[in-house]
């Protein structure tokens, strides 16, 4: 894996460079390059985090926690990186009120995913604390 980080710098750089040079004269190819560059890193480390949301589940298994809550949370995670990812794309576009409105609506999705686990949070510490 710490050769994969070269690969990664190297084609960051070489995509910045080429960006550089294109936007002036070609800026819609500049863009383009762009957007491939990241989706190419976000294939990268797909793989990468296969992994980890491997160990997550094993871990909760192990810790007895819900799956329907792992699920959730790692949901969340996946809403925050992606809506993240989409909005930086939209604002080298230079749109950044779209890029406030992407980044909105994964907040208010994350929001509604979360519900489910404030309600259990809820009611445990009701069960612990009863109010009389």
């Amino acid at each position: 894996m710490s050769m994969e980080i070269f690969e990664v710098v190297s084609i960051g750089v070489i995509a910045s460079v080429l960006v550089l040079l294109l936007k002036d004269k070609q800026p819609a190819i500049a863009y383009l390059l762009i957007v491939l560059t990241v989706l190419y890193f976000f294939l990268f480390v797909i793989q990468y985090v296969k992994e980890v949301l491997q160990l997550v589940v094993f871990l909760g298994e192990k810790a007895n926690i819900h799956s329907a809550y792992i699920q959730t949370i790692l949901q969340i995670i996946g809403i925050s990186y992606v809506a993240e990812i989409g909005a930086n794309i939209v604002k080298d576009a230079g749109l950044d009120s779209i890029a406030v409105k992407i980044e909105l609506i994964g907040k208010v999705f994350i929001l509604i995913l979360a519900i489910p686990i404030f309600k259990s949070l809820i009611e445990t510490i009701i069960n612990i604390f009863p109010i009389t």
